[in-house]
């Protein structure tokens, strides 16, 4: 099994991820991140929980999110996933955070809180695999590069 370069999920706005003006709350977006990533594990017929199983764990040693402009109560995001690299322990991952739909139809790219490209936030993590004591193991053969 390969890792496949890239993912797209879907994912919509859930109110309990907004602050009181409606706008997403800049920690949602780490659980947005995760999804992305389990799903892209799951496309190519994997599954964290299999992982832990077998006595592997990513643990998540770098994170950064730019954020561009704001996600909004019920919006429609893709969560674009890319494997950037991966080394014997450690994998790295892109993402790309685009709104798709607002207001139940496609974003206005004339609206000052839209951006061009609908890329409303950029992001990328790190994480590193270790077995069940936390000591740093190698990846799984089908994750490492």
């Amino acid at each position: 099994m390969t890792t496949p370069p890239s993912h797209t999920t879907e994912i919509r706005v859930r109110y309990a991820e907004c602050d009181p003006m409606n706008v997403a709350h800049h920690a949602s977006y780490l659980p947005w991140l995760e999804i992305g990533r389990t799903e892209m594990l799951r496309a190519q017929g994997g599954s964290y929980e299999q992982m832990e199983r077998d006595g592997f764990f990513l643990v998540i040693t770098r994170c950064e999110v730019k954020y561009r402009r704001p996600i909004r109560y019920d919006d429609v995001l893709d969560i674009r996933t890319t494997l950037d690299s991966a080394s014997k322990i450690k994998l790295r991952h892109t993402y790309e955070v685009v709104l798709k739909e607002r207001r139940a139809q496609a974003p206005d790219p004339t609206d000052p809180s839209v951006p061009n490209d609908f890329v409303c936030a950029i992001a990328t993590t790190e994480l590193a695999c270790v077995d069940r004591n936390g000591k740093p193991t190698p990846l799984p053969d089908f994750l490492a590069g």
